[in-house]
C-alpha cells in the first residue's frame, strides 16, 4: 500500500462524500432544469450544497457559483474584472499558480490592462508597503490577485491585511484559496474580500468540481454561454453529482476543522524534528515554521549524487511526494516558485502535503527510506 503526502496535488475521496454521491449516479438522474418530478430533487440537492457551502463562509447562497473547479473560477474572476467592472491594473505575484500567472499575461497581451509583479521575500511573502504604495499610485481601477496559500511552499498571505488594504484604496480584491478552503475558517462578513475559488478534491471531495464566491454587489458575465444555469452565470448542465459531493466534503471538512488541524500539523511538526535531526545540512523552503499552511511542507535537500533521483527512489519505495505543482508535471525546468524565492538551484526540493489519512508510522516509512536512500556508500 502506498503512502500518499502529496495531498496539495489532490486528496482521496472521504467514504461519506462517495456516500452521498451515489445515489446521484441512477436513482436520482433527472436533470436539474426539469420541473418534473425526477427534476425537482435534483435541483434540491445543488440548492443543499449551495446553502452548506454559503453557511460555512458566513456569505449568501445567491453568492456562490459552481465550476469545474480552480482554474475555471479563477479565469471566471480575472476575464469578468477586465470586461464587466473596468479593470485596468491587475497586482500579483511571482509565485502565483499559473491559472492565474498565465491567464493574466493572456489578458495583458491582447487588451489595454497592466499587469504589476510585487516583490516577495526569501520565504515568499509579499511587502504589504509596497503593496500600499502601488495601490496609492494607480488611478485607474484595480483588482489585486494573491493566493491565500502557496501550493508549493505553504507560506500564507496575510489576507485580512490585504482586503482592507484594497478595501481602503477602492481595489477588488481575489484569492486564490483552493489550498484554504476547507481548511481555515473565513467570515465574509467581517473579511472583505471580492472573489475567492474552492476545488472539491483539495479536501478529500470528487475532481471536476468547485465553486467561485463572488461579492453580492459584483456583476460579471459568464466564461461559459449557452443555457441559464447557475442564474445565468455558467451555461451546461451541472455536474450534480460533484456538486453534491462538494457540497458534502466543505461540510465533513468544517465539522472536524479544529481536530483534522491539530493532527496534520503534529505530523509537519514530526518530520521537521527528525529531518533536523538525522540528516545534515537540511533546509526547508518557504516560512514553514511561521506563516504556514499547516498541511505542506516543502524540504530542500543539498546536492548529491543521489538526490537527483530521489522523487523517483521514493516512488519505487511506495512513497508518494512532489517536486512541485502537481498542474506542471513534465515540464523540464524548476519550479517557478523554487525559482522566485531563489532558493540553491543544485538542491533537491520535494512538496510532502499531509492529510487527516495520514499517520505517524507513515512519517517514519518515510524517514527510514529517506536515510536508506541518502545514506548509500
Amino acid at each position: 500500500m502506498a503512502i500518499y503526502l502529496d495531498n496539495a496535488a489532490t486528496t482521496c475521496i472521504d467514504e461519506a462524500v462517495k456516500a452521498a454521491m451515489l445515489p446521484y449516479f441512477q436513482e436520482h438522474f433527472g436533470n436539474p432544469s426539469a420541473i418534473h418530478s425526477m427534476g425537482r430533487p435534483v435541483r434540491a440537492a445543488i440548492e443543499k450544497a449551495r446553502k452548506t457551502i454559503a453557511q460555512h463562509l458566513n456569505a449568501s447562497p445567491a453568492e456562490i457559483f459552481f465550476t469545474s473547479g480552480g482554474t475555471e473560477a479563477n479565469n471566471t474572476v480575472l476575464l469578468g474584472c477586465v470586461k464587466d467592472l473596468e479593470v485596468q491594473h491587475i497586482i500579483t505575484s511571482p509565485i502565483e499558480h499559473h491559472c492565474i500567472s498565465h491567464f493574466v499575461e493572456f489578458i495583458c497581451q491582447n487588451s489595454n490592462v497592466q499587469s504589476h509583479i510585487l516583490s516577495i521575500d526569501r520565504k515568499g511573502h509579499i511587502n504589504l508597503d509596497e503593496l500600499a504604495d502601488l495601490l496609492g499610485k494607480l488611478q485607474e481601477k484595480t483588482l489585486v490577485c494573491l493566493m491565500h496559500s502557496n501550493n508549493e511552499i505553504g507560506t500564507m498571505l496575510d489576507i485580512e491585511a490585504v482586503a482592507h488594504l484594497c478595501k481602503e484604496h477602492g481595489a477588488l480584491f481575489h484569492s486564490d484559496t483552493v489550498q484554504t478552503f476547507g481548511y481555515y475558517p473565513f467570515d465574509l462578513q467581517k473579511l472583505p474580500i471580492d472573489f475567492m475559488v474552492c476545488s472539491a478534491h483539495k479536501l478529500h471531495g470528487p475532481k471536476g468540481v468547485g465553486c467561485l464566491y463572488i461579492r453580492g454587489d459584483h456583476k460579471i458575465k459568464p466564461l461559459l454561454h449557452g443555457g441559464s444555469q447557475e442564474r445565468n452565470m455558467r451555461a451546461g448542465t451541472e455536474n450534480v453529482m460533484g456538486i453534491v459531493g462538494l457540497g458534502k466534503a466543505v461540510e465533513l471538512a468544517y465539522a472536524k476543522r479544529e481536530e483534522n488541524e491539530k493532527h496534520i500539523q503534529g505530523l509537519k511538526d514530526y518530520l521537521i524534528e527528525q529531518l533536523t535531526t538525522h540528516f545534515e545540512d537540511i533546509q526547508f523552503n518557504g516560512d514553514y515554521n511561521g506563516r504556514s499552511h499547516y498541511k505542506v511542507l516543502n524540504v530542500s535537500f543539498p546536492p548529491n549524487q543521489y538526490n537527483q533521483m530521489l522523487l523517483f527512489n521514493l516512488d519505487v519505495a511506495g512513497i508518494c511526494a512532489s517536486g512541485g505543482s502537481a498542474c506542471s508535471s513534465g515540464v523540464n525546468q524548476a519550479s517557478h516558485v523554487i525559482q522566485a524565492i531563489q532558493t540553491d538551484p543544485n538542491r533537491t526540493p520535494i512538496r510532502f502535503s499531509f492529510s487527516k489519512y495520514n499517520t505517524k508510522e507513515e512519517i517514519d516509512a518515510l524517514l527510514a527510506q529517506l536515510k536508506e536512500i541518502l545514506n548509500r556508500d
